[in-house]
């Protein structure tokens, strides 16, 4: 992932080190970048692009999350990692809930206001939608 989503990493390894905790990796590939545009219904991508970059990001996903899984391995902390597709926003605050998560690490990359006004912002929707307590790392 991106380098403040390794940031992310490194501090919810401290974080479990600190309380001798398990963590909960989660990379969402998010379909709706790939799937309907929101101004008009249609379709955002030809099926035969779509079929092409849907495998992508998929290995994308499997290499970060391998990623994480080795670093963790390496400071010693377990972790469970999960492959998920979809809203980012919902699929982090899902899993937290199953999982009965006592703190969600997650990255904010600094949008933009516009940016933010126009797209969302992940973190800022977990932060005001969770019902655990949420660290931010901010790159």
């Amino acid at each position: 992932g991106s380098e403040v989503s390794q940031q992310a990493l490194f501090e919810a390894v401290d974080q479990a080190k600190v309380w001798n905790a398990k963590i909960q990796v989660v990379y969402v590939m998010e379909t709706a970048k790939f799937t309907i545009d929101p101004m008009d219904g249609t379709i955002a991508m030809g099926d035969t692009l779509r079929q092409q970059m849907y495998p992508l990001f998929k290995r994308e996903g499997e290499d970060v999350l391998k990623g994480a899984k080795k670093y963790c391995a390496d400071k010693r902390i377990t972790v469970i990692t999960h492959l998920k597709y979809g809203d980012p926003r919902i699929e982090i605050l899902s899993l937290s809930e199953k999982e009965k998560c006592d703190l969600i690490v997650v990255a904010s990359r600094g949008k933009s206001n516009i940016d933010r006004l126009l797209l969302g912002s992940v973190s800022s929707f977990v932060v005001t939608h969770n019902k655990v307590k949420t660290l931010v790392v901010r790159g």
